[in-house]
């Protein structure tokens, strides 16, 4: 600490010095001198403001869906904006959404968590999206049980995590393409369980996230099939909070929301430098981290499309009975908090309210 007193002492001298009298005995050399002691004083304050911050702790999910994240935690972007982020890995989001009630700040979730977390809860709040993807969740299938076609998947075991996205969107499959849960065996599983299941025959398909997807696909080798995957449902994966949370710590989470603005240039501007990032935090070959890159939309916003599909999972939920509501359904509208965002990029909000 003497080192840094005697930067400050040096500061105070010179800017204690203003008379013209006193400005020009300091000669050039002098006035170096004094600039020099003024930018040690700013880095020395800002690393001292940094780490005096009180964390951010910030769940976030396993998976291609939080790419942002680790762009900004890889670069440094939360250093820049005075942070300091604790992240903290969970399996899924919904997990994730649990440790807001342990001590986390923000979690990294579908939306369909909110959607059925709001007819329990009212505090829950999405600040942004990070991902929009149609293709983030698969249905994956062995070729061993009989199963190369859609219309094959009747009277089969299907594995999912029920209540959660990957239901979801089996739901909005079957539907597609003229079938029903009626139609199948549903097989109730986590998610770290669904590969091993599907490659021991205890289950004929799975429909799970990436990337445990490919993680079943690559176990099965050639005994494995990606099902056709149409555009039923498009995830998007979010940035959740609570108005709590959002009442004490506005401030930081703007600058949360304009770190993860600056890893949404890097991804835009040096993708093969983002997929090596990728490759690391998920551990698996390039190729495939390249495949999941590519079916993903990294930019941060709040679009109106969210609102249709929490509507559209509301209504699901209430009739496959995840949820049992007490009077009206919980608007989407009330389940967004878009003047974080505003403050920071308004074009990215294309809500109607």
């Amino acid at each position: 600490m003497d080192n840094v007193n005697a930067t400050f002492d040096d500061s105070h001298t010179c800017m204690t010095s203003t008379t013209a009298h006193r400005v020009a005995a300091l000669g050039n050399r002098g006035r170096g001198a004094c600039r020099l002691a003024g930018v040690a004083v700013l880095a020395v304050w800002l690393h001292v403001s940094t780490w005096a911050a009180e964390p951010l702790t910030l769940a976030v999910s396993h998976g291609p869906v939080s790419l942002t994240v680790w762009v900004a935690e890889t670069n440094g972007y939360f250093e820049r904006e005075g942070l300091i982020v604790r992240v903290r890995d969970c399996t899924s989001g919904r997990s994730c959404v649990e440790m807001l009630d342990a001590g986390a700040d923000l979690a990294t979730a579908a939306e369909l968590v909110v959607t059925l977390g709001s007819f329990s809860r009212a505090d829950l709040a999405i600040i942004a999206t990070i991902s929009a993807s149609s293709h983030q969740i698969k249905l994956i299938a062995r070729r061993s049980a009989g199963v190369t076609a859609p219309g094959q998947l009747r009277g089969k075991r299907v594995g999912t995590v029920l209540g959660t996205s990957a239901e979801f969107f089996l739901d909005s499959w079957l539907l597609f393409h003229g079938l029903s849960a009626g139609d199948i065996s549903l097989v109730a599983l986590g998610p770290d369980q669904l590969a091993g299941a599907l490659a021991r025959g205890e289950v004929d398909a799975i429909a799970i996230w990436e990337p445990h997807a490919a993680t079943a696909l690559k176990s099965l080798g050639t005994d494995g099939l990606s099902m056709p995957n149409p555009r039923v449902y498009t995830q998007f994966f979010s940035l959740v909070t609570t108005r709590g949370a959002i009442a004490k710590r506005s401030d930081e989470m703007q600058r949360l929301l304009r770190a993860l603005l600056r890893s949404q240039q890097f991804i835009a501007d040096e993708p093969s430098r983002a997929r090596e990032i990728l490759v690391n935090r998920l551990g698996m070959e390039p190729g495939a981290a390249d495949a999941q890159f590519r079916e993903h939309d990294f930019r941060i916003r709040l679009d109106q499309a969210l609102i249709g599909a929490m509507g559209r999972q509301a209504r699901w939920a209430v009739r496959e009975g995840h949820v049992k509501p007490e009077g009206k359904i919980p608007n989407p509208l009330d389940l967004v908090e878009p003047s974080l965002l505003r403050q920071g990029a308004p074009g990215a909000i294309t809500l109607v309210r």
